[in-house]
Order: structure tokens, then C-alpha cells, then sequence
């Protein structure tokens, strides 16, 4: 019987030759690839029983043109987002700040000066701009850029404790997405892991231990970014081991992650500013620190940066015209006292995100029910781990056809579903964003049975 059945799908080249499919305006390679899909589909429905029976000729096309439709738009598309995360990693972390989006339009819409210095007509420095701005924010003796965070801690340990046993707390032995381990990287460095103390408490006489022992040769701080230990907990802050480190004469190393450029924006933070006065070389995420593109920034001491600028692997770490375009534009609004969005973001106001969740209920009011709600969030990204940031929501219902919905319109609307009702988070909306939720909200009323 499925044999018949078989028998009975449409023909490839009949198929291929309808008048829908013939004169839809898409690449050839791309319809033929969604009608072979389309007729596998159906062959394995056959032989499995869920289907009863073979699709007519009219029935595959319409399914080969909308599988050739969905596999002709990228995959990579602008969403909106309303989780309340400003540093969502699956929804691409930080926003770029208009300063910024336009200096990667330009830099990406034609040619531009990566490494042309048009003062002297000859060669220049691909990073020379970033590094100045770099320096001058945050007073580090020499600056690098590679492509992320953990490229620059890669770069660090691989340049400055090859075969250097270097001392770490149990406690910061971390592992981040993507199953990226501090052990598993100091190892591919070449580096000696020393383990020091215990995972809840290490003092600083732990650290002297290891290094009066000869076991140590170095120091490496990480911030734990992605996770905080509380309750009976001791640890050696960046102050005490830079000290320790000068005694003793030799290198600290510092992973800040995330964190803050200075003191006094997010309470409990670790920043730039007090990394740079006592590490050697201290690195970070230029998404999760600046709120601009992902990079990985490497400050420090003049000599350990320029013997990382100058080894083989900066080139292989190195960032693209884009990156750097992106990231030159961010600093240039740090300096100038302009916050990215991200940043704004977090520090965002409580009572300014209630009166931004009842506008936006009051605009939604009247196409489902919808009402104002409390919605503590965090920051993403691995930052700030165990704060919670007071918000607010548009809370509506029903929840999960509206998620689905939201997930499939023009321009995705991402959300998050809470005791039964989909909250739609004013914190990370950007410009413009209500128009697109209010435009969706629109059609899905009209289309409700």
C-alpha cells in the first residue's frame, strides 16, 4: 500500500515547471532545493503513516514556494526585544548607539582608511585610533583589541606565562558559554595552573604561598562573571594582590569579563579603573563592559602590551573594519558622555520604566487584555550575576498564542512567559519598537477566530 501511495507524489519536473513556482521570482536552485525537501517530506510521512495519503501537485507547490521563501530570507534578522536582558546573548547582546551603527555603515558601504594613514600617505595602524581613545579613558599605559574576551585571555596567558606555573583561587575557575574553561585555556596556553585555596574562601597568604613556594610564577584574577558565591566566602581583592604581585616582582593578570569603566554606576562591580592601577594586563568584553561590539580589550603596563602586540597571534585575534568602526564610535560616546543603549539600559530609572509599561498598556489596551506588572530582571551577558533590576511589564494574555505570534511576525517580538501571561518588558525596547508591537497586536486581532 505505501508503495502505491509513493507512486502517487508529484513528479520533480512537473513540479518544477508550475506556473507559481515557474514565475516566482526566486533563484532556480533555491526552488528545487524546497521542492526536493517538499517531496521528502511527504515521501517520509508515507512510510511512517502519518500521512494518508500523497500531496496533489497544487498542495506541494504552495509548500515548495513557502519553504523556498523562508530559505531565501537571511537567517540573521532584527528583532525586538522585550525580555527585559539588555545583554541577551541569544538576541546579540548589546545594542550600537547611532554614533555607532552609522560608523559601520560607512565603514561596510565602501572603502575606508583600516590601515592607511591619510596625514602621511603610507601605511597605518589598523587599531592605533581605539588604542588612543582606550588610553585616554581609562589612563592604561598601552591598549589592544582582538575579537572577544576570550581571544584577549588566550592572547595574555599564551604571551606572558608560557610555562609559568600561575596562581589562581579555586574559585575562579569558571567555565563560560560555550563550555570555555579557565583551566582548559591556561592549558592551551602553555601555562601551569596553580590552584589556591578553597572554592568559597582564599586569602592572600594562599597566593604568597604559591609563589614562596616556587609552585607560582604569576597571578591570574577572574572575575567569577556568571555566577556568585555567598554566604561563608573570603577572597583576595585586585588591591592586595597588586601589592603582593609588586613585593614579589611578578606579573599580575587580571580577567575583569564585565564590570564597569569606574566606581560608582553599578555598586559591587569590579572595574577598569582599579584593574588598570594594579594589574600588569587586564582584559575584557567591549559588548558587556562599553555596551558596543563584541571585542575583546587588553590594558596594562607598557611593556607586557607591547610584547603582546607584537607576537604572531595578535594577527589571527585581530578584529574587522566593522568591529573597529563600531567600537571607536562607543568609546567616542563614552568620552563624549554619551550612554549606548545597553548601558542606559541598566541604569534605567525604576519609576520612568512604570510610567513607560502604562503608556505602552494603554496603547495595547484595547486589542487583548493587558495590564501593568512588576518584572525583576537581570543584566545578561554573564554580568552583574545575583542582581536583580527592578522593572516593568505590559502583561497580557492569552500568553502563548501570543508568543508564538510575536515570534513568527515580520520583525520577531521577543518575550518571556511568567505565571500565564507574556510580559513584554519596556526596559530594552528601543525607539521605535512600540509601533512594531502595536502593529502586530493589530493583526493578530483581526485574525482571531
Amino acid at each position: 500500500m505505501a508503495k502505491h501511495k509513493l507512486s502517487q507524489l508529484p513528479k520533480m519536473d512537473r513540479l518544477l515547471a508550475r506556473e507559481e513556482l515557474a514565475g516566482c521570482g526566486l533563484p532556480y536552485s533555491l526552488v528545487r532545493r524546497a521542492a526536493r525537501q517538499t517531496l521528502e517530506e511527504a515521501r517520509q510521512g508515507l512510510l511512517a503513516g502519518s500521512r494518508d495519503r500523497a500531496p496533489t501537485e497544487e498542495e506541494a507547490a504552495a509548500r515548495t514556494l513557502a519553504l523556498a521563501q523562508a530559505l531565501s530570507r537571511p537567517g540573521l534578522v532584527r528583532v525586538i526585544n522585550t525580555t527585559g536582558v539588555p545583554l541577551h546573548t541569544n538576541l546579540g547582546r548589546s545594542p550600537l548607539s547611532p554614533r555607532a551603527a552609522q560608523a559601520v555603515q560607512e565603514a561596510a558601504a565602501g572603502y575606508c582608511s583600516l590601515e592607511y594613514d591619510l596625514a602621511s600617505g603610507r601605511r597605518g595602524s589598523r587599531t592605533g585610533r581605539v588604542e588612543e581613545l582606550l588610553r585616554d579613558l581609562t589612563g592604561a599605559e598601552g591598549a589592544c583589541v582582538v575579537n572577544n574576551n576570550a581571544a584577549a585571555v588566550l592572547l595574555m596567558l599564551s604571551v606572558l606565562t608560557p610555562g609559568l606555573g600561575v596562581a589562581i583561587s579555586r574559585g575562579e575557575l569558571v567555565e563560560i558559554g560555550g563550555s570555555f574553561r579557565v583551566p582548559d585555556i591556561m592549558a592551551r596556553s602553555g601555562a601551569r595552573l596553580v590552584e589556591v585555596g578553597a572554592t568559597n574562601k582564599t586569602r592572600l597568604s594562599d597566593y604568597a604561598a604559591a609563589l614562596d613556594s616556587g609552585a607560582a610564577q604569576a597571578l591570574l584574577k577572574v572575575h567569577p562573571s556568571n555566577f556568585r558565591v555567598v554566604g561563608f566566602t573570603q577572597a583576595a581583592e585586585l588591591p592586595q594582590l597588586g601589592e603582593l604581585a609588586r613585593q614579589k616582582d611578578v606579573p599580575l593578570l587580571c580577567d575583569l569579563g564585565s564590570g564597569a569603566l569606574s566606581a560608582g554606576r553599578f555598586p559591587g562591580e569590579p572595574t577598569v579603573e582599579e584593574a588598570v592601577r594594579w594589574a600588569d594586563v587586564t582584559c575584557f568584553s567591549g559588548d558587556k563592559l562599553l555596551g558596543g561590539p563584541q571585542a575583546g580589550i587588553l590594558l596594562g603596563r607598557a611593556e607586557p602590551m607591547a610584547r603582546l602586540k607584537s607576537d604572531p597571534l595578535v594577527r589571527a585575534l585581530r578584529p574587522d573594519k566593522l568591529t573597529l568602526a563600531a567600537l571607536e564610535a562607543t568609546l567616542m560616546d563614552w568620552r563624549d558622555g554619551t550612554l549606548p543603549p545597553a548601558a542606559a539600559m541598566l541604569g534605567a530609572d525604576g519609576d520612568a520604566l512604570r510610567r513607560k509599561a502604562e503608556e505602552l498598556v494603554q496603547r495595547l489596551g484595547s486589542l487583548c487584555p493587558c495590564e501593568v506588572a512588576e518584572s525583576p530582571g537581570e543584566a545578561g551577558g554573564g554580568s552583574m550575576p545575583g542582581i536583580s533590576l527592578p522593572g516593568w511589564a505590559a502583561a497580557l494574555t492569552p500568553a502563548e498564542e501570543l508568543e508564538r505570534f510575536f515570534r513568527g511576525w515580520e520583525t520577531p517580538i521577543i518575550g518571556r512567559i511568567h505565571k500565564g501571561r507574556l510580559l513584554l518588558d519596556v526596559r530594552t525596547l528601543l525607539p521605535g519598537d512600540e509601533d512594531v508591537i502595536a502593529a502586530a497586536l493589530s493583526r493578530w486581532k483581526e485574525e482571531e477566530p
